[in-house]
């Protein structure tokens, strides 16, 4: 340990320490998936921040330490943004900086018992305040929030039906800080017994006592994958190879065929003729077909990204318009002052054009569906809202082909996994070139995934159900829980400040005496 402490106390070794720490939580999502790597890979990250010198060196293991998490979360991003990946992350690690310092204040030294109850509470708050403010879609959205690395886990999704992932990051940070406390903290050792059995107390109490998602029917939904195209026209390519997939679909009694995003790449205003296709190939299935079609629209301007339903006499008029975008894959923030993006990496030549609201699809017979393109499933907020529209299944269009050999096509299908969950409703995630999947109500996988080497289409036989989950009714309330915390936190240690600014009365002086005794009188 001398020899370690030794090593650190370079400020560029211990910086390095920290970006390695950080990075360690990754581990816990697709494609590693060592989802039990999430509660104990904070701990080195949390042992370093405590042992900070000062105030000024835990911010910067904490900024570090979010560096080194954003990087790894993202270090797919690299082969298309090349340095500035790096950038991104250094900005979005400065949000973990104010929790490298309550590291250090709470577990620093020797901490009793009320200190370490504290850290069990305020550290994961401060931790979900910073996932709260990456999760805004301009600083690039919730994707890799850590308890989003359990979306494989039974138990962890009937939690989430409480409190969506938020709560499962609140209660991961809190079994790290209480080992944490086991491994550095001998005389605390029993509050940190007391916080894993809390834990242990929520959960089993979701478990028993959480509604679980009442199934009711069935649908059978085809998904079309139609795998990689590259070269020329390969628009009109990757439309007859859809167009030949989901003709072998005929027959099969389908109620719903979907195909990926960016899976027109043309305005249907412009080609009627695929229009007519489209509904040619909905009079074949006996099925809708939700495309979703990048391309400049005809009725007015600029570029869109829509998801589009065709019946048996074409387009029905039912169209969602994406109103995330992903920062710089299709618009650049600030394009006046960060437009130089496109010359080092492939940021978006030209901005796509945002939809104004979400809309829930009714297909008839009792089936509403809601939409969502590529990375809006990362955002819990979205899916709920089309749970509370009356959507009786969720559908994400997605394509990760640029990040085809990455882990970034995997982390992108288990994210319904957790949607699905948090709202009691079963979700399609349907791609381009894979992983394409299907969720059932409750987060349970349904039907094999399609892999990236896949050029396919296949029929699920998906569960649907009614009810409303607790998070569906309360919402992000984890979230607000944090922030009361860290408010009476922060007033806490206002007050303690203050008291200790206080200068401290000056000592009674007692009246001197005269010899016979009495008090002495001015002026005698």
């Amino acid at each position: 340990m001398k020899t370690l402490g030794h090593w650190l106390v370079s400020p560029w070794r211990r910086s390095a320490a920290a970006a390695v720490a950080g990075a360690l939580p990754v581990l816990s999502f697709p494609a590693p998936s060592l989802w039990w790597c999430a509660y104990v890979a904070l701990v080195p990250w949390l042992l370093l921040a405590r042992t900070a010198p000062t105030g000024r060196r835990a911010v910067y293991d904490g900024w570090w330490g979010g560096f080194g998490f954003m990087l790894a979360m993202h270090h797919w991003l690299l082969p298309n943004l090349h340095v500035f990946t790096f950038v991104i992350a250094a900005l979005l690690g400065a949000l973990w900086a104010p929790w490298g310092l309550l590291v250090r204040r709470l577990l620093a030294g020797r901490p009793g018992r009320g200190r370490t109850a504290a850290a069990l509470v305020v550290l994961p708050s401060g931790w979900l305040a910073a996932e709260l403010v990456r999760s805004w879609q301009g600083l690039g959205g919730p994707w890799g929030m850590l308890g989003a690395g359990q979306w494989q886990v039974e138990g962890a999704l009937r939690l989430a039906s409480v409190g969506g992932v938020w709560l499962l990051s609140f209660l991961v940070v809190a079994v790290n800080v209480a080992v944490a406390v086991l491994v550095a903290v001998r005389r605390a050792r029993v509050t940190a017994v007391a916080g894993l059995l809390a834990v242990a107390a929520v959960a089993s109490a979701a478990w028993v006592w959480s509604p679980r998602p009442q199934t009711d029917d069935r649908v059978r939904v085809a998904v079309v994958q139609p795998g990689v195209i590259q070269g020329r026209d390969s628009g009109d390519r990757r439309f007859d190879r859809e167009e030949r997939l989901t003709r072998r679909l005929a027959g099969q009694d389908v109620d719903l065929v979907v195909w990926g995003e960016s899976s027109v790449g043309f305005d249907l205003g412009r080609r009627p003729d695929l229009a007519r296709r489209l509904a040619a190939l909905s009079r074949a299935t006996g099925a809708e077909i939700l495309v979703n079609v990048d391309a400049r629209r005809s009725d007015r301007p600029g570029i869109y990204k829509s998801s589009v339903l065709v019946g048996p006499g074409g387009p029905t008029g039912d169209r969602y318009d994406k109103m995330r975008l992903v920062p710089f894959g299709e618009y650049v923030p600030a394009r006046s002052l960060l437009g130089w993006a496109t010359s080092v990496g492939e940021a978006a030549g030209e901005d796509r054009r945002r939809g104004t609201r979400q809309v829930v699809m009714d297909l008839g017979e009792g089936l509403r569906i809601g939409p969502m393109v590529c990375f809006e499933t990362a955002f819990p907020d979205m899916t709920r809202h089309l749970t509370e529209e009356g959507a009786d299944l969720l559908v994400g269009q997605s394509a990760t082909s640029t990040f085809q050999q990455s882990w970034a096509p995997e982390q992108h299908a288990s994210l319904a996994a957790l949607r699905a969950a948090e709202t009691g409703r079963p979700m399609v995630h349907a791609t381009l070139t894979g992983v394409s999947a299907v969720y059932g109500p409750a987060g349970e996988r349904v039907g094999p995934w399609l892999g990236t080497g896949a050029s396919t289409s296949r029929v699920y036989e998906v569960p649907l159900a009614h009810g409303t989950t607790p998070y569906v009714r309360l919402g992000a309330w984890p979230v607000y829980a944090a922030l009361l915390v860290l408010a009476a936190f922060c007033g806490t240690e206002g007050l303690r400040a203050l008291r200790l600014r206080r200068p401290a009365p000056a000592p009674r002086v007692p009246p001197a005496r005269t010899v016979r005794g009495s008090p002495a009188r001015p002026g005698r």
